[in-house]
């Protein structure tokens, strides 16, 4: 029996439901999205085959050993790239270190050398010093009694005819007189106010005198030297009691200070 529809109102659609039996609705409800699509075809692409990546190295480093990388996925292409390794070369550095190593080697054999030249240099030097000691101890004077106790001066007035013209030293009768310096036996005998008086001559042509003795101990021609006994003390001659005057006559002329004389070859 045939049912009549009441008219359709304008502007609407009726919904129609479909049966569970229907063959499209399920099975479009179940489709991914479009982007979702793309996502697996690319990732199929990735994994479907191998790709080999060339790696280009810096022209320093082109030796390369074996190293497995994995190709991008977005590159359009799948596959299986190798990174090779690079190995030890020499560089710019290690030709500096060479290069201070040897400047450094030089430098230690220049101060070495310099060091040797020193040390040799200080060598002769204190040759020459100990030749000039020597002489200088050669030349050294010794003071004729001990204690040394002056009892008059060079140039004094008083006692003696014009002025003083030696240096007195207090003595005892037998006391020990020793040489002054080195030198040879001239004169040894007995000379008016001088009394018994030896004279010495040195090296360098100067004649020291030793007057008022009471023993001589030497003779003519004998050599002596310095602080060697010559005589003994006395009181012979032009004198007021026991003591040894001595004089310096440089060249065997005039007589000079015996002081001054004596301070220039180490004494007072």
């Amino acid at each position: 029996m045939l049912r009549a529809e009441p008219p359709a109102t304008a502007g609407k659609r009726r919904a129609t439901k479909h049966g569970s039996g229907s063959g499209r609705g399920p099975l479009v409800k179940r489709l991914p999205s479009a982007p979702v699509l793309l996502g697996i075809a690319a990732l199929a692409v990735s994994i479907g085959g191998v790709l080999t990546v060339n790696d280009v190295a810096p022209a320093a480093d082109s030796d390369h050993s074996g190293i497995t990388r994995a190709a991008s996925a977005l590159g359009g292409a799948s596959g299986q790239g190798t990174v090779s390794a690079r190995k030890d070369t020499v560089t710019r550095d290690s030709q500096r270190d060479a290069q201070s190593d040897a400047a450094g080697q030089q430098l230690k054999d220049a101060a070495e050398g310099l060091a040797a030249e020193h040390a040799s240099a200080i060598k002769k030097l204190a040759g020459k010093a100990e030749g000039y000691s020597k002489v200088l101890a050669q030349d050294l004077w010794e003071y004729p009694l001990e204690p040394v106790i002056l009892t008059a001066r060079f140039g004094q007035y008083g006692l003696w005819s014009s002025y003083h013209t030696g240096l007195d030293f207090n003595g005892n009768t037998g006391d020990q007189i020793h040489a002054i310096a080195n030198g040879e036996v001239i004169s040894a005998s007995y000379d008016g106010s001088y009394g018994n008086k030896t004279v010495v001559r040195l090296e360098d042509g100067t004649e020291l005198w030793y007057c008022h003795q009471s023993a001589f101990m030497v003779s003519v021609g004998d050599r002596v030297t310095r602080g060697e006994v010559i005589g003994l003390v006395g009181a012979t001659g032009h004198v007021t009691g026991s003591h040894l005057h001595v004089e310096v006559h440089p060249g065997g002329g005039d007589p000079v200070d015996p002081y001054t004389a004596m301070q220039q070859h180490g004494l007072f």
